[in-house]
């Protein structure tokens, strides 16, 4: 697949010093549409970088080749990728539907709404945001523990409620493969 190939050569011409660009020469294809991505990197089954935006902002086939160099070099919570990283890297791609609201008035509710390993959560309150996507259900399974823990990446204690958090559910759907040269 043309985003999976792309995701690839992006982080390998970083590694080099390099910026790719794939020349996308159908643009009537969904690679040119504007569409949110996230690129989830793994090595030996351990998250090692994920970086994606939220909201559409560029064509597809760019948010992708941009995601993929920032999950293996900017992602704040791993040291850049090297050569030696490659082995054993694996890589997905999540494409997002468009967010929409979930209106709950209490967690209890919010709970019963979300749908496991289907939706994708936000949690936004003021200048806090976080996100988990729906690939994170196959480790936090339990809705309870999914809510605590991205209440916890969002900043928040992970028992927290306010009338001012506001939630939107997403779908992706997702392309994944090893690393290739």
């Amino acid at each position: 697949m043309i985003l999976l190939r792309a995701a690839c050569q992006s982080i390998e011409h970083s590694l080099n010093g390099n910026r790719y660009k794939y020349w996308n020469n159908n643009q009537n294809s969904i690679l040119g549409e504007l569409l949110a991505s996230f690129v989830t990197l793994k090595r030996h089954g351990a998250l090692r970088g994920c970086i994606g935006t939220l909201e559409p902002r560029h064509p597809l086939l760019d948010d992708v080749i941009h995601n993929a160099r920032a999950a293996a070099f900017e992602d704040p919570r791993f040291p850049p990728l090297t050569s030696p990283d490659l082995e054993d890297l694996h890589i997905e791609i999540s494409v997002l539907t468009a967010a929409e609201p979930i209106d709950a008035c209490s967690r209890a509710e919010l709970l019963l709404l979300l749908k496991p390993h289907e939706d994708g959560l936000i949690v936004q309150e003021g200048k806090r945001c976080a996100t988990f996507l729906p690939s994170v259900w196959s480790t936090l399974s339990v809705p309870d523990t999914f809510y605590a823990a991205l209440m916890q990446k969002a900043g928040f204690s992970t028992d927290y409620w306010s009338s001012k958090l506001i939630f939107s559910r997403y779908r992706t759907e997702s392309f994944e493969q090893e690393f290739s040269r």
